[in-house]
Parts: C-alpha cells; structure tokens; sequence
C-alpha cells in the first residue's frame, strides 16, 4: 500500500491525475476503471488540461465505469454517463464507443449484469482502477453488508447515500433506489488500485478502511488485502 498526503484537493488532484497519466503514457492501451461523484473531477480536469497541452494521448484507451442508476438513461443530466462525458470524454480523444458504463435501462438488469462482467472479460480486466469512498465505506455502489465474492449486481441504495446524493437531484425523492454497480470481486481483480479522499470528513472512514479490520461492515476495508494499492488524500 502506497500512502501519499496532499495539502490540498488541487494537489490531490493532480498527484491522482499523474497516477492515471502514468499509467495511459507508458501502456496506451490501458483498460482505465472510472468512478463518478465530486471526489475525481478535479482529476479529470487535470488530465484534460495534460491531453490539451499534448501530454498525454487517450486515442487508444478504453474505459469501463464502476456503476449507474438504475432507470436513467445516459441522457439523462443525473445519470453516470452523462457525468462522464461532460466531465472527461468530451474534452479528450478517447474513442466514445471505447467508454463502457453499465446500462441503467436494460430490460433485464441480471443480463446486463452478466454482459457488464463477459465486457470486462474481453478487455483482458482493469488495468487501473479509480476509487472514492463513502461515508460509511462503500465502493462503488457497495453498500455496508456488502459480500466480497460479488461481482457485477443489482444494489439497493442505503439511506444514507441516498441523502448524500440528493445535492445532486434536488431532494431525496427524485434520487433513484436501485443501481448496477461492479461488485468487490470485480474491483478487486483490476491489477491496480487508485483510492481517493478529500475533506475532514473523509478521514475517520479512510482510517477505518486502511487500518482497521476488514470486515463487509466498511466495504473499502478488502483494498487492504490488493497488492497494489495507491491512496492519495487531503484531509484540511
């Protein structure tokens, strides 16, 4: 496990930023795992100011995404992949149909579960994969209680992050209760890990999760056991 502090979220984001450009500038073809949420965007403004400047070239990367909302369309302003095109795609050259997010509309989500799965199969696995954490542990959409062994799956939101994410909907009732998102096993098998934090409030769980037991209870606390593991944080 790899610890490096920040003095700020501008310094977190780019220390976070020079892991990931590291990674796409000395393997192109990089499988990137990327995750939503305000915690990364000041990273992925960082590497769109590098991919402007010509540092760093993204033509052939590909992407597949932790997670979405079930019942959102990629259209739709809240959903997962409207975030990541606003956010990253549109402003590098990474090739769209190279973008993966799970499809929040399917009509069969445990198919689309199982097609997320054989997806990340055929890329050859994550390289590099990219990581907030929640109040109260959670990756990606695993919630606490979270079993290990999961893989792609069907989740229902905790209160607790459906309250964190209605800044994002404008109240409570209008954040969705379901979600796809990759499970534990499927984190756990990218060759690289990339967890970032920010903000005070962020320091009790991360402490939790890197120090404490793992346990289903705080989700994030699995990454102790993954081999190659990089934390970037700024507690102020």
């Amino acid at each position: 496990m790899r610890i490096i502090e920040a003095k700020d979220y501008a310094d977190m984001s780019r220390k976070a930023a020079n892991v990931i450009s590291a990674q796409v500038i000395l393997e192109p073809r990089s499988v990137l795992g990327l995750a939503t949420g305000s915690t990364p965007i000041g990273a992925y403004s960082q590497l769109i100011d590098w991919y402007k400047k010509g540092d760093i070239d993204f033509s052939l990367t590909k992407s597949v995404n932790l997670d979405e909302y079930i019942g959102l369309d990629g259209s739709d302003d809240q959903s997962y992949r409207y975030f990541m095109n606003r956010n990253f795609f549109d402003s590098i050259n990474i090739k769209k149909e190279n973008t993966f997010v799970p499809n929040g509309k399917a009509a069969d989500m445990e198919a689309e579960c199982k097609r997320y799965d054989e997806l990340i199969d055929s890329l050859g696995g994550i390289d590099l994969q990219l990581l907030g954490i929640g109040h109260d542990g959670h990756i990606g959409f695993n919630e606490p209680g979270a079993a290990f062994e999961k893989t792609t799956h069907i989740v229902e939101l905790e209160e607790a992050t459906i309250k964190a994410n209605a800044r994002f909907f404008g109240s409570e009732d209008k954040v969705p209760k379901k979600a796809i998102t990759m499970g534990i096993k499927s984190i756990m098998q990218a060759r690289k890990l990339l967890l970032i934090a920010n903000g005070p409030d962020k320091r009790d769980i991360v402490e939790k999760a890197l120090h404490g037991p793992v346990t289903p209870m705080v989700p994030a606390s699995i990454l102790q056991f993954h081999p190659n593991l990089t934390v970037v944080y700024c507690f102020n």
